[in-house]
């Protein structure tokens, strides 16, 4: 081969990987799966032929799956897990989930869950397996070569445990007979990382995308919602077949048969009572179907009013969501009453209440996690964190009120109360909560970083407030940083760039470097890997040479650009911006009616500043820092200088 052309191949290469590298390889799943139902033992079989596509560029000697039901059983990883932290007190209170607590223990034999694996062979031979309680291990008689595709077919059995966590059966709070979330073998995630065995602890998953086509038969008078278009709507009827259609068409036969089909997801969920109403809506302009489904409560149309309210908010709600975050791109979506609080799947979500907060949560659930899919387990914050953050502005559009109201409100009927006297003052307007939430984790004690795994923090109190609170203040504050509509473009370009290719955080950092032109990487090192917290004060003030001077300080361990607002004697008000010397650059003014004026960058080794500005220091009446409050300041009181002279 001649060096000319042996050149040339290699650059043509080199081009086809340069271009490949934004595309994450993916691996890729079609499920097809038939179940059958008896809802007097409830328990059930299922036939599952899964064609598994092997993207990556590794030959996997091994397969893993989830067995998710294994987890509700007496003595499991989940079980004792929940009793030891329930020896934890926090505030006095034991630190375990109130709705797990030590409930699994007391299970019998008729109550638990349990998947069972009857046969499991590969392009038609039987593999061996071992079961690690909530994984399944399959080692593989003929590895799976890369970019190859197999066909693994498999034959369970299983039952549904005493309504316990998310999943389950015949919860009383709700009256649910089923919630069918992490109900069938589920083949464990494989990426660039390796596989992604997580045994089921409490919370967070990960999945393959792919296809699925499910079929459930169950007791004809039994109504389902779930993941999906459900394909025969025809014969089923019940608001599928026509909007406010509320029977079920009759059948002959003693089950009913469902058949599902949702495109490009990574799970799959359904619920099931004799009971539900169904209510639709259809979006206009070809948007998608939003079904409600609740059970029924003879007698108390305040329940049919209430959810009645969840889906015409969801119209409302739709297109704020879209423009805020990326168009939602599947034909539908199913709020479901069921499950144990509020709880995300692909197109559709389980709630046990009618209450907009949660709705509102776990529909942007819907962008992150079901559509940008990042690893939960190892990235709680960017799947909760987001999702709250989302939450917040939704609500405020839908409702007209910002979140601190609530805080004002609440110190309006208990005006003696010293905590929220001492809080209200350090929140922002919005994501308030999210602010006061963080700021009780850094000074609790129990504040672990972010990189911590979901399942391995020492408390619920730390995950709670790391993942969903911590989070969600990441996104404002990048707002502070860069400024708030540079984030908002950051969002859409994160959507844009990263949906379906389960991003990181160095991705989402890697976006948001691009769009605003700062680099972020000593914020992603310092809020999400350290637990430093950030504490600016104001120190001293004085006039030299005809020249006024501020000195700020560094007092907590993580250094920021700082807004500094003067507002003087005759009402005016200036903003003296210092960007952090980590930044190599800055955010544009984010207020064009208002002075600003860009100083010499802090550099984060220095604790000490002085910035200088031109008036004269008699003429000051108030000197602050971040009159935003964006900034996660932990001590806001020596934020602010008011002068009297």
């Amino acid at each position: 081969m001649s060096k000319l052309l042996s050149t040339l191949i290699f650059l043509m290469v080199m081009g086809m990987l340069v271009q490949a590298q934004p595309d994450r390889w993916q691996q890729r799943v079609k499920y097809t799966m038939t179940i059958d139902m008896d809802v007097n033992t409830n328990q059930f079989t299922g036939k599952q032929k899964l064609e598994y596509t092997n993207n990556s560029p590794d030959i996997l000697n091994k397969l893993f799956y989830h067995l998710y039901f294994n987890a509700f059983q007496p003595n499991s990883s989940m079980d004792v897990r929940s009793q030891e932290l329930g020896k934890v007190l926090i505030n006095g209170r034991p630190d375990w989930d109130g709705r797990v607590r030590d409930r699994i223990a007391k299970l019998t034999d008729k109550e638990i869950g349990y998947q069972k694996i009857i046969s499991l062979t590969i392009n038609g031979v039987a593999q061996p397996f071992k079961y690690h309680e909530t994984i399944l291990e399959v080692d593989l008689i003929k590895p799976i070569a890369p970019k190859s595709k197999v066909v693994i077919n498999m034959e369970f059995e299983a039952q549904v445990p005493l309504q316990i966590r998310r999943s389950g059966r015949d919860n009383p709070q709700t009256g649910v007979r089923y919630s069918m979330s992490q109900w069938y073998p589920k083949l464990c995630e494989y990426d660039y990382e390796g596989w992604h065995p997580t045994p089921y602890v409490a919370r967070e998953f990960y999945g393959v995308w792919g296809d699925y086509d499910v079929t459930i038969a169950i007791d004809k008078e039994y109504k389902l919602g779930g993941t999906g278009v459900l394909v025969n709507a025809n014969e089923i009827g019940w608001g599928y077949d026509a909007a406010n259609t509320e029977a079920l068409k009759p059948t002959t036969k003693e089950k009913r048969t469902w058949h599902f089909v949702g495109n490009n997801v990574h799970d799959f969920v359904w619920a099931a009572d004799p009971d539900y109403k169904h209510l639709v809506r259809k979006m206009p302009n070809g948007g998608p179907v939003l079904n409600v489904i609740y059970n029924y409560v003879p007698n108390k149309p305040a329940n049919d009013t209430a959810w009645t309210k969840v889906a015409d908010a969801a119209v409302v709600a739709l297109p704020f969501m879209e423009s805020k975050f990326g168009k939602y791109p599947y034909p539908q979506y199913s709020f479901i009453q069921g499950g144990d609080g509020g709880m995300e799947y692909p197109m559709a979500t389980l709630l046990s209440g009618p209450g907009l907060g949660a709705v509102f949560h776990e529909w942007m659930h819907s962008w992150y996690q079901m559509m940008l899919g990042t690893n939960e387990s190892l990235y709680p914050w960017m799947d909760e964190g987001f999702t709250s953050y989302a939450e917040n502005l939704v609500s405020k559009f839908y409702n007209k009120r910002s979140n601190i109201e609530d805080f004002k409100d609440a110190l309006k009927a208990n005006p003696n109360n010293r905590n929220l006297q001492d809080l209200v003052p350090m929140l922002p307007d919005d994501h308030s909560n999210a602010y006061a939430g963080y700021f009780a984790l850094a000074k609790s004690g129990y504040e672990e970083p972010l990189t911590t795994h979901s399942d391995h923090y020492n408390t619920n109190f730390a995950y709670t407030n790391a993942a969903y609170a911590k989070g969600e203040v990441f996104l404002e504050q990048l707002g502070y940083i860069i400024g708030a509509d540079v984030r908002d473009k950051v969002l859409l370009e994160y959507y844009n760039e990263w949906r379906f290719k389960h991003p990181n955080s160095n991705d989402f950092i890697q976006v948001a470097e691009k769009v605003s032109g700062i680099k972020l990487d000593w914020y992603k090192e310092y809020f999400c890997n350290t637990t430093k917290t950030i504490n600016y004060a104001i120190d001293s003030l004085w006039e030299e040479g005809g020249v006024s001077k501020i000195r700020l300080k560094r007092i907590g361990q993580m250094p920021m650009p700082i807004d500094l607002q003067l507002t003087f004697k005759d009402g005016t008000t200036e903003m003296h911006y210092i960007p952090l010397n980590l930044m190599f650059g800055e955010k544009p003014n984010e207020n064009a009616a208002q002075k600003r004026e860009v100083h010499e960058e802090w550099r984060w080794t220095h604790p000490t500043y002085v910035v200088e500005f031109k008036r004269r220091l008699f003429d000051l009446t108030a000197v602050e820092i971040d009159p935003s409050k964006r900034m996660a300041d932990v001590d806001r009181k020596n934020n602010l200088l008011e002068l009297k002279w």
